[in-house]
């Protein structure tokens, strides 16, 4: 019967040390994509206001379009981009925060 308890203890043990790591990456994981979103808002804002700049000093109507134009396709572009790379983080977030839970499932298999 004691041997049970502690067998018991070790398995509670394993799968608390196991959620934890996955935890302790899923924590780390946000905190990259959270910056990275930050990064990103703040290098949008400062195109945009860039543009802005360059959208009112324009002389002509031509010039405020193609300057309005360009930045839509900049600011796309960047969009676009910026979400292939978080989609990709959290990718990476979800196989790394699994990795602890292989070897555990592994043991259920047997």
């Amino acid at each position: 019967m004691l041997n049970n308890f502690e067998d018991i203890q070790k398995i509670g043990k394993e799968n608390m040390d196991v959620a934890m790591e996955s935890f302790g990456t899923f924590s780390k994981g946000f905190q990259a994509i959270a910056s990275e979103v930050v990064d990103y808002q703040k290098k949008s804002f400062e195109e945009g206001t860039a543009a802005v700049e360059k959208l009112v000093a324009s002389k002509s109507l031509d010039k405020a379009v193609e300057a309005q134009s360009e930045y839509v396709k900049t600011a796309y572009e960047g969009f676009v981009g910026e979400m292939t790379k978080i989609g990709e983080m959290v990718a990476d977030l979800s196989k790394d925060a699994y990795k602890p839970y292989e070897g555990l499932l592994g043991k259920f298999g047997k």
